[in-house]
């Protein structure tokens, strides 16, 4: 009998077995709080990128079902047929208004919005400048569009610079930057980059899906925090993470919503948010803009913890944001310090390579709004607890 075909799955995951990175999925029981039950488990939750915690907001609960009721529960269709409701016109409107643009389009994700976007822009004659540590969404974008693809170190815009200062001006060239990155925490270094785009004639793209509700005026983004608006040709958001529910947008020109429009392939062959998600995320807005206090308290919660890990002696790298990860460098020893912080009532994932290099791995923890002082205290006294028992401080 011939070997089967899927031979090489068991081999590879075999492999992660042996290295000590094999992870099965944990279970949310409940609803996504800072206090969450998993696998059965009441556990402290610092994997969430609910930092808000809007996904249990009491308007936005109303809003979804109040949709359900008036609308139904889907669309029916793709945007260009027969899926563009009212709803999703009134939710772009806001989102163009929030973010300081013309016009905005909804993206059924956060990674369909940078992918389709990247893919639909670019073409097999033009480049793209990218930060070597971009979300995997823009690279696969940039793969899809078939440009030339040229690397930057990351937060390297004097890097960036000398590579755009070697390309012909014939090229359509574009930079592209996270605002946050997702596993460091840190901020791209987006007026730099900019100076870089004015200078040579380049397209500017930020990926704010992590600064999206957490940076900026009532949460607008990077494009607000560092006062870049004008400068940024192209805006992506989230409406998966601070905002609570679920989707992508992308916010620029009249035009460049348009072309997407007609050129997207999420947009032209994905069907659309269903009423319930697009209602709750304009409910999302209307909170953002009327209760600057979730913002105000998320960076509260953000330097009480990131204070106590110092303490503690944990290396948390550059982070800048509520995304704070605890340095540990051997994969497996990671996934042991996740797990013993979950033996001790903690949730906060472990992440090693392929999503972050070799030597590098980490656990990742995020801080909401909604965590209480003394649930960070008893997240605090566990990480202590477990990283002397594991030697990790």
């Amino acid at each position: 009998m011939s070997p089967s075909p899927l031979a090489f799955v068991d081999e590879e995951l075999d492999a992660l077995r042996q290295q000590g990175l094999f992870r099965r999925l944990r279970v949310l029981d409940a609803e996504q709080a800072a206090h969450a039950s998993v696998d059965g488990r009441s556990v402290v939750n610092l994997s969430s990128n609910n930092y808000l915690g809007l996904t249990t907001h009491p308007l936005l609960r109303e809003r979804a079902l109040a949709a359900v009721r008036e609308f139904g529960v889907g669309s029916g269709s793709v945007r260009p047929i027969a899926g563009t409701m009212a709803l999703h016109v009134e939710l772009e409107r806001r989102l163009a208004a929030f973010k300081r643009t013309e016009a905005a389009i909804v993206f059924q994700s956060g990674f369909t919005a940078n992918a389709g976007t990247v893919a639909s822009l670019l073409g097999r004659d033009d480049i793209i400048v990218s930060d070597e540590l971009n979300h995997a969404s823009i690279i696969d974008g940039a793969r899809l569009s078939r440009a030339a693809i040229k690397v930057f170190p990351h937060g390297d815009a004097a890097a960036a610079r000398a590579i755009v200062a070697g390309l012909p001006r014939t090229q359509k060239t574009l930079i592209i930057t996270d605002g946050v990155f997702s596993m460091d925490g840190d901020l791209g270094p987006l007026p730099a980059l900019c100076d870089v785009a004015d200078e040579f004639g380049c397209l500017m793209m930020v990926d704010d899906a992590h600064a999206s509700g957490v940076f900026g005026r009532q949460g607008r983004g990077t494009v607000d925090h560092f006062g870049m608006h004008g400068r940024v040709h192209i805006q992506v958001g989230t409406l998966s993470k601070a905002i609570g529910a679920l989707g992508g947008y992308v916010a620029g020109s009249q035009s460049l919503i348009e072309f997407l429009h007609h050129k997207a392939r999420p947009i032209l062959f994905s069907t659309s948010h269903p009423p319930s998600v697009t209602a709750t995320c304009l409910a999302a807005l209307d909170v953002l803009e009327s209760d600057p206090g979730l913002i105000e308290k998320l960076w509260e919660n953000t330097r009480l913890f990131k204070t106590g890990l110092a303490a503690l002696g944990f290396d948390t790298g550059r982070s800048e944001s509520p995304i704070t990860p605890v340095m540990v460098g051997d994969g497996a020893r990671a996934m042991k310090l996740s797990d013993r912080l979950f033996d001790l009532g903690v949730f906060a994932q472990g992440i090693g390579f392929p999503t972050v290099p070799q030597g590098k791995a980490r656990v990742r923890t995020i801080v909401t709004a909604t965590h209480t002082q003394a649930e960070l205290a008893f997240a605090l006294d566990a990480f202590g607890a477990a990283g002397r028992e594991l030697g990790v401080i």
